[in-house]
């Protein structure tokens, strides 16, 4: 009498395996679209915050800031000022969050700026550029060059 072997085939080891690889073929690619999708809402909400942060700025200084840093957190044991107005944190004072990067400019005599969001990779960390100033309107851009005043506002 033979005795039975327990345990998979070859065949059967194949077959799952393929099957597993067809699975994530699907769901890498939709998990890259989200992430992609998660840093252009990050990069927007990033922007609300920052025109939030220099309206409050200007209203307790009497401009804009002349730079990000100027919004940032104070030192240790210090006082908020013109700046360190602690407005926003650390990260995107830096200039740079959520596969974004953020360019801070000042108008003249600081009563005016700009914002941009540019993707630090437009194929793996967000395809949109954004572009804000004092109007607070967020305005995108899609077609790979960068966001101005006269690109579309986000609905």
């Amino acid at each position: 009498m033979r005795n039975k072997q327990k345990g998979f085939s070859l065949i059967e080891l194949l077959i799952v395996v393929a099957i597993i690889l067809i699975i994530a073929a699907i769901a890498i690619p939709n998990l890259l679209r989200a992430k992609i999708a998660a840093n252009q809402a990050s990069a927007v909400g990033s922007l609300r915050t920052l025109n939030t942060a220099c309206i409050a700025y200007s209203t307790s200084y009497g401009s804009f800031p002349a730079s990000l840093s100027n919004l940032g957190p104070i030192s240790s044991g210090g006082t908020a000022s013109s700046t360190s107005a602690d407005l926003i944190d650390s990260v995107l004072a830096a200039g740079s969050k959520s596969g974004y990067v953020f360019a801070y400019g000042a108008g003249a005599s600081n009563q005016s700026y700009t914002i941009t969001a540019t993707p630090i990779t437009a194929a793996t960390t967000g395809q949109n550029m954004y572009f804000t100033d004092q109007s607070g309107v967020i305005r995108v851009n899609t077609s790979g060059s960068g966001a101005n005043a006269s690109s579309t506002p986000i609905g």
